[in-house]
């Protein structure tokens, strides 16, 4: 494979799932470490993505409110507008991380009267800016690469409240391992926040569909709804209706 088509795979791979692997990457081009090393390198100096220990991260990490490159933007968008009609007055809701949950936000009626909750900095600071709802912040350890709040004291008071809807900015999922992500530390709050929920929703843009990464978050019979931007009759979404989800 040439240099060209590698770094056009990473690329892709990184606006998909926001973080890749070294040693994923190595198997899936059947390359060096050295190689792929070379490769993160070369692409962190075009300033096309933020390199760290072990792999590397979108650039979407580096968050401001006003960031407008935001990957398959208007995809999110659709998501954002299906989801936001699940929202009621009153309704108390728990939000992840992730640029379309922030599309999410945008995309609430302004005249919404409810309460939200989240462990994520960027998801506050944009709840921040709606003129009717309540927002709590379910603060610890931070995060750095990601913007969340983590740990013990975070579980800990995810175990305590019951909210309507748990919306989860989706890494991958598929039929069989459910939702799937990379960060232990991340998993295991998302792992509490759909404890928490009378309902669980994915948020996934298609391309995310049937994809898989190391740890699983929750199996699909702990989510009640999948939104993406495809009709819900699409043929890609027909074996997430007959595991028992709702498609929107």
């Amino acid at each position: 494979m040439l240099k060209k088509e590698r770094h056009a795979y990473i690329m892709q791979q990184i606006n998909i799932h926001n973080k890749i692997l070294s040693s994923d990457l190595c198997v899936q081009l059947n390359v060096s470490e050295d190689t792929i090393r070379r490769d993160l390198q070369e692409l962190s100096e075009e300033h096309k993505l933020i390199k760290v220990h072990g792999g590397a991260l979108s650039n979407s990490f580096h968050f401001t409110l006003q960031n407008n490159n935001i990957y398959s933007l208007p995809e999110k968008k659709i998501i954002a507008h299906k989801a936001a009609r699940l929202i009621k007055d009153g309704m108390f809701i728990l939000l992840s991380g992730g640029s379309t949950i922030r599309e999410l936000i945008k995309a609430l009626p302004l005249d919404l009267n409810a309460t939200f909750i989240t462990p994520s900095i960027p998801t506050a600071l944009e709840l921040m800016n709606h003129p009717g709802i309540e927002v709590i912040f379910v603060g610890n350890k931070l995060l750095k690469s990601a913007q969340i709040a983590v740990g013990a004291d975070v579980i800990q008071r995810l175990s305590e409240i019951r909210v309507d809807y748990c919306f989860l900015g989706t890494n991958s999922i598929d039929i069989h391992n459910g939702i799937t992500d990379l960060e232990w530390e991340i998993i295991e709050v998302k792992r509490a926040m759909v404890r928490a929920a009378h309902k669980t929703v994915s948020l996934a843009i298609s391309e995310k569909l049937n994809s898989v990464q190391r740890l699983q978050v929750c199996p699909l019979s702990e989510v009640q709804i999948l939104i993406t931007e495809l009709q819900p009759a699409e043929a890609r979404l027909q074996p997430f209706k007959e595991a028992g989800l709702e498609v929107l």
